[in-house]
């Protein structure tokens, strides 16, 4: 997919996670959460090429730019909406599917200093469609199940399966049904993404 079309991608996932978003031109210039994505993706392209230092430094620059900082190293797929998103940390071997949105202060962070050795899974892995509330914290190489919800400052460190809400601290697991769904979300899903 070339640039353009996934800035266009990025900016339609905008317009359909917030309702506050009044126009394309709107989101393009004043959503700091799509500017921290797009910086990532040239940081990840250097870090990828073994500019890791240049990376680190258009990582940081971003980071100062937007409040939310995304490690060059972390994987990352289509379509992520960062809401509000001041206080955002994304470790370097977090993965990230399609679909996922974060809300401010979240951390996708690591749970022990040990095992930095390279190619050691460090940061959680979300699925496809995961939401994360504000202030949670994901810890650890774990993973949560595709269209998961963690709630708002929950703090997760054990796997979850897909549509799962996990709420507390320590999080706890529970099914999601279709209320507790159109709760977290927002609004209404459709019926394939429940139990």
């Amino acid at each position: 997919m070339n640039p353009f079309a996934r800035i266009r991608e990025d900016v339609a996932a905008a317009r359909t996670h917030d309702p506050a978003a009044r126009s394309n031109t709107e989101v393009f210039l004043a959503y700091s959460g799509l500017h921290a994505v797009w910086s990532y993706r040239i940081a990840n392209r250097l870090w990828r090429a073994g500019l890791q230092l240049p990376a680190r430094l258009v990582s940081q620059l971003a980071r100062f730019l937007t409040g939310i900082e995304i490690h060059p190293g972390a994987t990352i797929g289509r379509r992520l909406f960062i809401d509000h998103g001041m206080g955002v940390v994304i470790g370097e071997t977090a993965v990230l599917g399609d679909d996922v949105m974060l809300y401010h202060a979240v951390t996708l962070g690591g749970k022990s200093r040990h095992g930095h050795a390279r190619g050691v899974r460090r940061h959680p892995h979300l699925e496809d469609g995961v939401t994360v509330g504000s202030g949670a914290k994901v810890l650890g190489p774990i993973t949560i199940g595709a269209w998961s919800t963690v709630g708002s400052n929950a703090v997760v460190t054990k796997t979850a399966p897909p549509r799962s809400l996990l709420v507390g601290v320590p999080a706890t697991i529970r099914p999601q049904t279709p209320e507790t769904a159109e709760s977290a979300r927002g609004g209404t899903l459709e019926p394939e993404y429940y139990l």
